[in-house]
């Protein structure tokens, strides 16, 4: 009866929105139920797989929001909760909320929203498991009010509600207003992407052509009759010997008779250059994921360091996603003390993001403890 009563789903928001749309049309009925599995979502997965560079910013994002920890006003419960973070299984192969936390931040970038559930055991006192959840089968359905959803799994063309709605775990990045589903980082690079393996691939076709040189041998027979008679054999000779020579494995020289002439096919056109439209490209899909160029690999400027100005930058965007992924750890430890019966408060700490040099940070504290040292021989003086 306990956990059938801290399960049961609390009731929605009852405060009057007047800006909320009141629908009440069937049509409406039906979109209250929205896909969490965007329509391009091939289309995404497609471009991260055949774009490296997209790839390598989700997960170097992932790695750099950090580790953090979780704190208590009571040390005891502190460590059994740990211990539950450290050790608590997480898909098939994974263990540690480290792992669930990596996937729901990867999901939530690639697609916009991400899904968790907490599993219980068997006997209903304890996390047992956390499952990152395929979006696939899911939908939301908008409640009355806009500020509750209830997460449904669909299941034969119909849309049945989760029973325990608090054991599940939904996060929407950069959602907009009046919508339940977020946007994926990649949402405007469609485009983008599509010229660059235009690109690409008129690179590749260029060097199978232009790289794998073709030759055009040409005979062109005397102006005697004897030669013109006899033009088609001799041909045939000259094309076998030439086949002979060229898939040698060993360098052959090839001799003819007569007026024959040799070129390499595509050896008068020159390649386009393709440095600066990459570029152009490169760096609209650099700025959608708000890393700097050169933790990519991209050596644009003539400095590998990061400036202070783009280390501020990109740290208040990973802020941004952890402040997005503490409701998230927060819901899963309270789900924790509360079936554990402990009531202490807990806060979540995030680890500091070092993202600069370790000598401009040894100057800094140095610099710090100058001034601490002059401000107390001055009070001293005083």
């Amino acid at each position: 009866m306990k956990l059938r009563n801290l399960l049961k789903k609390q009731p929605a928001f009852s405060a009057g929105i007047q800006t909320a749309p009141k629908e009440k049309s069937v049509t409406g009925l039906m979109s209250r139920y929205v896909p969490l599995m965007p329509p391009d979502a091939r289309l995404m997965a497609a471009m991260r797989q055949a774009i490296p560079l997209l790839d390598a910013a989700i997960d170097k994002i992932v790695r750099l929001v950090g580790e953090f920890e979780v704190t208590c006003t009571d040390k005891a419960t502190e460590r059994e909760l740990e211990s539950f973070l450290r050790k608590v299984k997480v898909g098939a192969s994974s263990e540690g909320i480290g792992s669930f936390v990596a996937a729901y931040l990867d999901q939530m970038l690639m697609y916009g929203t991400a899904v968790g559930e907490m599993v219980l055991s068997n006997d209903g006192k304890d996390i047992s498991a956390l499952y990152n959840a395929p979006l696939d089968n899911l939908e939301l359905k908008a409640n009355d009010t806009p500020f509750d959803v209830t997460v449904c799994i669909r299941n034969h063309g119909k849309s049945v509600a989760a029973p325990y709605q608090r054991l599940i775990l939904h996060t929407a990045l950069k959602a907009e207003p009046g919508k339940v589903t977020g946007n994926s980082i990649m949402r405007g690079l469609p485009f983008v992407s599509n010229i660059l393996m235009k690109i690409y691939d008129c690179i590749g076709a260029n060097f199978e052509r232009v790289g794998n040189l073709r030759y055009a041998v040409t005979y062109k027979p005397d102006a005697d009759g004897t030669d013109r008679f006899n033009a088609s054999q001799r041909a045939a000779q000259i094309a076998e010997q030439w086949s002979s020579a060229m898939k040698s494995d060993e360098v052959r020289d090839f001799v003819a008779v007569g007026n024959v002439e040799i070129k390499a096919i595509g050896a008068d056109s020159q390649m386009l250059s393709t440095e600066v439209p990459v570029r152009q490209m490169l760096e609209q899909i650099v700025a959608k994921t708000g890393l700097p160029p050169f933790l990519l690999g991209l050596s644009w400027s003539s400095t590998e360091r990061m400036s202070s100005q783009q280390a501020d930058l990109f740290t208040s965007e990973l802020e941004y996603y952890r402040s997005l992924l503490t409701p998230m750890i927060a819901r899963i430890c309270d789900m924790w003390l509360r079936l554990h019966g402990y009531g202490e408060g807990f806060e979540v700490v995030w680890q500091p993001i070092n993202l600069q040099d370790e000598i401009s940070m040894a100057q800094a504290r140095l610099y710090r403890a100058q001034a601490m040292q002059i401000e107390a021989s001055l009070k001293g003086e005083e």
